[in-house]
């Protein structure tokens, strides 16, 4: 049976249109090692970058015109009309360093939204998207303040450039960021 099957022609064209296609085919695609990333939104306050996760962010704002609000900490700016919503925009150095941010032409308004808290964060300076791999985290930070370092939940590291990770459900749940009022 097999003798008769070996000269069929038919059995040696299929013999030669394997031959030939083994000859052309493409090798199987290289393996590629796949590494674990993070991205965040990176901004600073002062001297130092943070970043804050991506989906923590909801949009990033220029500076906005606002109603200053009276008897309010003086880390609350004022109220900002964004798109339709009353949002108060707090000044993040003020807040957590005791330092008035300037305003200057790189400001920005982090919008967040975290459990019906909606609030624009008053930073120096916006990065736009950092991403970062899992090798590059690191425990150590260089001399931050003690209240920022409360905020932050670690750090990376990019050559000698430090990004802490700015926590913002840290944030929104200390109770003094909570307490807009002036103690009188």
């Amino acid at each position: 049976m097999a003798a008769v099957a070996e000269s069929n022609p038919l059995f040696e064209l299929l013999r030669d249109i394997e031959a030939r296609s083994r000859q052309k085919a493409l090798g199987l695609p290289s393996q590629i090692e796949v590494r674990q990333t993070w991205s965040g939104i990176g901004f600073r306050l002062g001297d130092v970058r943070l970043v804050a996760a991506f989906g923590e962010v909801n949009e990033i704002l220029p500076f906005p015109q606002m109603t200053r609000v009276p008897s309010a900490q003086p880390w609350v700016l004022g109220l900002a009309n964004v798109r339709g919503t009353l949002m108060p925009i707090l000044d993040m150095g003020n807040f957590i360093e005791g330092r008035t941010t300037p305003i200057h032409r790189r400001s920005r308004i982090l919008v967040i939204n975290r459990d019906k808290l909606a609030a624009g964060l008053l930073v120096d300076e916006v990065f736009g998207l950092r991403h970062f791999f899992e090798e590059e985290q690191t425990d150590m930070f260089p001399q931050i303040s003690k209240e920022l370092m409360g905020k932050l939940t670690g750090a990376y590291q990019q050559n000698d450039v430090y990004w802490g990770i700015f926590s913002i459900p840290q944030l929104c749940q200390d109770s003094v960021f909570k307490e807009v009022a002036a103690k009188s």
